[in-house]
C-alpha cells in the first residue's frame, strides 16, 4: 500500500510537524540499537521519519531495509534518502523502482557529500552530477513521488556565493522539489535570514529547519566545520564548562535545541526535523514532547 506524501501532510497540517532522521547501521548490533530507539520514540508520535543513504555503498543496501522496518514498526510515512555518489543512472533507476515497489512515495534527493577521504565530489562516469538532475530523474520515472531537497542556511561549503547557493536551490525546487529541509544550524537568525532570501528569490516551497542536538563540544565543532555553521559563543562556553562530563554536556545540548525549537515554533515554521543520530534522549526530552503537544 502506497504511503501518504509528505507534501500532503505539510499542506493539510494545522500544527507544526515533527520528524526524525535515522541512519542505516553498519551491522546487526547497530540495527538492534536502532530498533530500540524507534520503539522508544513511539510516544512522541513523529509525523514522518527519514533514513539516510550510505556513501560509496557502505550502508546503502540497508536504507530500504530500515525504511521498511520503521514503517512496520508504525513510523509512517517514511522518506528514503538517495544521493548521486558513486552510482550510475541504471543503479539509481533500480533503487528508485525498488523504493516505489515497496510502497514508499517519498525520497530526499541529494547530490551527496564526497566519500570519506576525498575533498570534492566526483560524479560517477555514468551517473548524475547535481541534485536537481536527480530530482528530474526521479520525477520523470515516477511523477507521483514526493521529492524533498536540502537547503543550507549558512551556504553550502562548495557554493561560490550565498546568492549562487539560493539560485541552485531554486533550480532543485523548480525541478520538482516539494519541500526543503535545512542543514543543521545553531543560531535561529541564520534560518530566518535564509527563509527571507529564499522568498525573495521566488522559492515558495515549505522550508523545514533541521536541528542536531549537540552532545559534546568536540561533536559540535566537527559538525559545524562540515556544514559551515556558526557557533554561538554562549553554547561553546557552556560546553567548555561541562568538560568531560558527557551527561552534563548532553543536557546542555538538549536545552539549547529545545530553546531553538520553541523560538522556531513562535515563527510559524511548518515542521521541525531532528537529526537524532539513532539516539532517543533528545527526542524524548519532556520539553520537546511538550513543544509539539505529544
Amino acid at each position: 500500500m502506497a504511503q501518504k506524501l509528505i507534501s500532503e501532510l505539510l499542506a493539510e497540517a494545522r500544527r507544526p510537524l515533527l520528524s526524525y532522521e535515522f541512519f542505516p547501521p553498519k551491522d546487526d548490533t547497530g540495527m538492534d540499537k536502532l530498533q530500540r530507539v524507534a520503539e522508544e520514540l513511539k510516544p512522541t508520535k513523529p509525523d514522518f521519519v527519514t533514513v539516510t543513504f550510505g556513501a560509496g555503498g557502505s550502508t546503502r543496501a540497508r536504507t530500504l531495509q530500515v525504511c521498511e522496518y520503521l514503517r512496520e514498526a508504525g513510523h509512517t510515512p517514511v522518506m528514503h534518502h538517495l544521493t548521486c555518489v558513486g552510482t550510475s543512472r541504471e543503479e539509481l533507476g533500480d533503487i528508485v523502482d525498488r523504493v516505489y515497489e515497496s510502497g514508499i512515495r517519498n525520497i530526499m534527493a541529494l547530490r551527496g557529500d564526497p566519500p570519506k577521504g576525498e575533498s570534492r565530489f566526483r560524479p560517477h562516469p555514468g551517473g548524475l552530477v547535481h541534485a536537481n538532475d536527480l530530482v528530474h530523474f526521479i520525477k520523470k520515472r515516477h511523477p507521483d513521488i514526493c521529492c524533498g531537497v536540502a537547503g543550507y542556511p549558512e551556504t553550502h561549503q562548495e557554493a561560490l556565493s550565498p546568492e549562487s547557493d539560493i539560485f541552485y536551490l531554486k533550480d532543485k525546487v523548480d525541478a520538482g522539489g516539494a519541500f526543503i529541509t535545512t542543514q543543521l544550524f545553531y543560531d535561529n537568525k541564520s534560518f530566518y535570514d535564509f527563509v527571507r532570501k529564499c522568498r525573495d528569490w521566488g522559492i515558495r516551497a515549505p522550508i523545514i529547519p533541521g536541528l542536531l542536538p549537540p552532545i559534546s563540544l568536540k561533536q559540535l565543532r566537527r559538525m559545524a566545520a562540515m556544514c559551515q555553521a556558526s557557533l554561538p559563543p554562549s553554547l561553546v562556553r557552556d560546553l567548555e564548562k561541562a568538560g568531560d562530563d558527557a551527561e552534563n554536556a548532553e543536557t546542555i545540548g538538549i536545552d539549547w535545541t529545545v530553546r531553538q525549537i520553541k523560538d522556531l515554533l513562535k515563527h510559524d515554521v511548518p515542521a521541525v526535523h531532528l537529526y537524532i543520530l539513532n539516539r532517543s534522549k533528545a527526542a524524548l526530552a519532556p520539553a520537546v514532547k511538550e513543544c509539539f503537544g505529544r
